[in-house]
């Protein structure tokens, strides 16, 4: 049952996520009528870092659903395999799923919004983009979990102000995701989910990345996980 629970949680925390970012733009540049003056940028920015806030509250509020497959790829590594099995057998199709699931009555809804984000490079320089910005934002994440345990408030702010400038940084590019599920929806919508710049750049790079990102903090961080394994054990003796 927990089990279950958790992909429903992942189900609807990806369908509600790609809604809350067309519903921000549609507030920002249809309903208040900002276009892209720097008062509507501040106004989109803003509502941004509240929504995942809400969205950091979500995960705590259900145990762990997650909208993102790196941020649940990048625990699960550190995890034993059977926990790794289900994070990539089953958490990820099912983010995907709500992704899609939501992207199409979105588009149903709204059929002017657009089609999503859109490489705007070439291939080469699309991936190392998202591949460099994954790595960036997982270092972070990984980093908030070791240095302010506990402080939720504190944690969600320094994520949230990271994903929103190193998307700023990718926007333009890529459109800064590092979300493969997102992204997914978006191009499943268009029809170039399976073309090889989506799966280079929006996937095999941010998984690589992620992977990385890990890797490097468990060589660069070893000695407070042994400490906490020996401590573990002399009171258990």
């Amino acid at each position: 049952m927990a089990s279950f629970a958790l992909l429903l949680s992942d189900f609807l925390v990806s369908f509600m996520w790609v809604w809350s970012g067309v519903l921000i733009k549609i507030f920002v540049y249809t309903f208040l009528d900002l276009g892209h003056e720097p008062i509507g940028e501040v106004i989109k920015c803003s509502l941004s870092i509240i929504n995942m806030f809400f969205f950091a509250y979500l995960a705590k509020l259900t145990n762990g659903g997650a909208y993102n497959p790196l941020t649940v790829l990048s625990s699960a590594i550190s995890g034993d395999f059977g926990r790794f099995l289900f994070t990539v057998g089953a958490r990820i199709p099912t983010q995907i799923l709500g992704s899609i699931t939501g992207v199409r009555f979105i588009i149903a809804t709204f059929p002017e919004i657009g089609l999503g984000p859109r490489l705007n490079v070439d291939i080469h320089r699309g991936a190392l983009t998202e591949g460099l910005l994954t790595f960036a934002i997982v270092t972070i994440s990984l980093g908030l979990a070791r240095k302010i345990p506990g402080s939720f408030f504190m944690k969600t702010w320094i994520s949230s102000v990271s994903k929103l400038a190193l998307h700023i940084l990718g926007s333009d590019l890529t459109g800064g995701c590092m979300n493969p599920a997102s992204v997914l929806g978006w191009a499943y919508a268009r029809g170039d989910h399976i073309t090889k710049e989506h799966i280079l750049v929006y996937w095999l790079a941010p998984i690589e990345a992620t992977l990385l990102a890990v890797w490097t903090f468990k060589l660069v961080f070893p000695q407070k996980e042994e400490k906490v394994v020996s401590s573990s054990k002399t009171k258990s003796e």
